[in-house]
C-alpha cells in the first residue's frame, strides 16, 4: 500500500503544542516503533529545524533520523531512506529543494520508498511536492505554479486559508489553464491518499479543511472535502 499524507500546514514545526496531525501520520505505520526520517532540505538543512524535530518526535514511540544534504551525510541517502516507515518533509523553499533532489537522486530515491510501502508526508513544500503542480511561493512574493514529482495527480495549494491570495489565485491559474485541477489544505489540514487517490482529510483544528477544485462544464468548482477533527 501506498500512502501520501500532504499537510497545508501544521505539525511540529507549526503547531508545537498540538500533536494530532503527526500522532495520526505515526498511527498510519504498520510498524510498533516506526523509523522516521526527517528532509529539512527546504529550508537549507536549517539546524534549528531539525534540533525542532527531534524534540518533538524524540517524545512519541519512534526512531527519528533525518537526512542533510548541505553537509556529508554519514549514511548514503538510498540506504537511508529504504530504510525507513516514514519520510517527513519540512516546508520552505519548494524549487530550490526539488533541484537539490534531483542532483542527489532523491527524486528516483522516493518514488521506491513510496513504492515498497514507506508513508510519504510533509508540510507546505513537503506536501506541494508529490503532486504534478504545486503553487508555491518559491519564486518570490508572487505565487506561481510549480511542476513538482507527479506521484499524485493535479495540483494542490497548502495554506489554502492562512495566505489571503491563495484561493483567489489557485482560482484563477485553474479556470485559465494554467494549471491542472487538484486540491487546497488549510492551515492544520492533512490530506491522506492512498495509491493515488484521496482516501481521506484529517485536521487539528476544529475548523481546517480540505478541498477540491476543478473545471466542471467549463465552471470552476470548489467542493468543501468532508475532513475529521482528529480531537474529537
Amino acid at each position: 500500500m501506498r500512502q501520501i499524507i500532504a499537510m497545508g500546514g501544521g505539525g511540529f514545526s507549526m503547531e508545537p503544542t498540538n500533536p494530532l496531525l503527526d500522532e495520526y501520520i505515526l498511527n498510519q505505520s504498520q510498524s510498533a516503533k516506526p523509523k522516521i526520517c526527517f528532509l529539512p532540505t527546504a529550508s537549507g538543512d536549517a539546524q534549528g529545524y531539525i534540533d525542532r524535530f527531534y524534540e518533538s518526535f524524540e517524545k512519541f514511540v519512534c526512531e527519528p533520523t533525518h537526512l542533510s544534504l548541505f553537509s556529508l551525510p554519514k549514511v548514503g541517502p538510498e540506504e537511508l531512506l529504504l530504510a525507513q516507515d516514514i519520510i517527513y518533509v519540512g516546508g520552505g523553499n519548494t524549487k530550490s529543494m526539488l533541484a537539490v533532489w534531483t542532483e542527489w537522486g532523491l527524486d528516483v530515491i522516493l518514488r521506491n520508498a513510496w513504492e515498497q510501502g514507506t508513508i510519504l508526508t510533509g508540510l507546505s513544500a513537503g506536501s506541494i511536492c508529490w503532486f504534478e503542480e504545486g503553487l508555491t511561493d518559491s519564486y518570490g512574493e508572487a505565487l506561481q505554479p510549480l511542476k513538482c514529482l507527479g506521484f499524485l495527480p493535479g495540483s494542490h495549494s497548502p495554506h489554502y486559508d492562512s495566505e489571503e491570495t491563495r484561493r483567489p489565485i489557485f482560482h484563477h491559474l485553474i479556470a485559465s489553464g494554467a494549471m491542472m485541477g487538484g486540491f487546497g489544505a488549510d492551515d492544520g489540514a492533512g490530506l491522506h491518499f492512498i495509491d493515488d487517490k484521496l482516501f481521506t482529510v484529517v485536521s487539528s483544528r476544529p475548523n481546517a479543511k480540505g478541498y477540491s477544485v476543478k473545471m466542471i462544464d467549463g465552471k470552476l468548482v470548489e467542493q468543501e472535502i468532508d475532513t475529521r477533527y482528529l480531537g474529537e
